[in-house]
């Protein structure tokens, strides 16, 4: 596990003074190491993770709650941990929820239990082994997700393209976000300006600022409390925001070919 290093601090980094420029020219990134959260960047996990939390909260409470209570709970600072953000959220609905015990019931749903599968099996890919492919040729690949290595173990051992990644970092492996430490694990004392990280949460944003590391947020138009999502993305020095992972192409240097040589005569 990461130890805490000069990076333990408040999550308020310096600020990106190319953010405004990344902003309005696509097409200008040229890091040499890219940096992905997992779920919903490489992962659709609405019927995994989301659906485990409103599916354990409705069994702890009996009341109905939603998507976009859910997402509002999503989208406060610390809460990338489904754990803690249930835990948080029952108990302020009047159910006082430890830690331990909200992630106890989720697995439940998560898992399944008595032989009944779990929402895990929901699971779906949201990007090609072939576009990992094309990235992993121009650049280092790294992960860095709040999922456990069981978590991780589950969805991407068998994934193809999961031999492209260099280091994964999971919440096994380095304290969890919004603190930086896995990002910095990953740098391995390089230079945060020549990576950039892709991530949907607010914590992924802030571990980025506090580590130094450029940032691109994937947040879909039309997704719960967008504009909201959006300004604090902006606040916390996204470079932009990109509809889905593969939007990251838009981003990017081209590829520069040399000229090809007259021939002789």
């Amino acid at each position: 596990m990461a130890t805490g290093g000069p990076c333990r601090r408040a999550c308020t980094g310096p600020r990106n003074p190319g953010g405004e420029l990344a902003r309005r020219d696509k097409g200008a990134l040229n890091p040499r190491i890219l940096i992905f959260d997992v779920d919903g960047v490489l992962v659709d996990v609405q019927r995994t993770y989301w659906k485990s939390a409103l599916d354990t909260v409705r069994a702890l409470t009996g009341k109905r709650v939603t998507y976009a209570e859910l997402h509002r709970w999503k989208s406060k600072p610390g809460n990338n941990d489904d754990w803690q953000m249930v835990s948080r959220w029952l108990t302020a609905l009047g159910r006082p929820t430890s830690y331990t015990e909200a992630r106890a019931e989720f697995e439940k749903f998560y898992w399944g239990t008595n032989g009944r599968p779990g929402n895990v099996a929901n699971e779906r890919m949201i990007i090609t082994p072939r576009q990992i492919e094309r990235w992993a040729a121009r650049y280092e690949l790294n992960l860095f997700t709040g999922r456990t290595r069981q978590e991780f173990a589950n969805t991407f051992a068998a994934w193809p393209a999961t031999r492209y990644f260099r280091t994964v970092i999971t919440m096994d492996d380095a304290p969890k976000k919004p603190l930086p430490d896995g990002l910095m694990k990953i740098l391995q004392g390089r230079d945060p300006a020549t990576a950039l990280y892709l991530g949907d949460n607010i914590d992924d944003a802030l571990a980025a600022q506090a580590a130094g590391v450029p940032f691109l947020a994937i947040l879909a138009p039309g997704e719960h409390g967008y504009r909201e999502r959006a300004a604090r993305f902006r606040e916390l020095d996204a470079l932009g925001l990109l509809k889905r992972a593969t939007e990251l192409n838009r981003w990017l240097a081209p590829v520069r070919r040399a000229a090809s040589k007259p021939a002789s005569t």
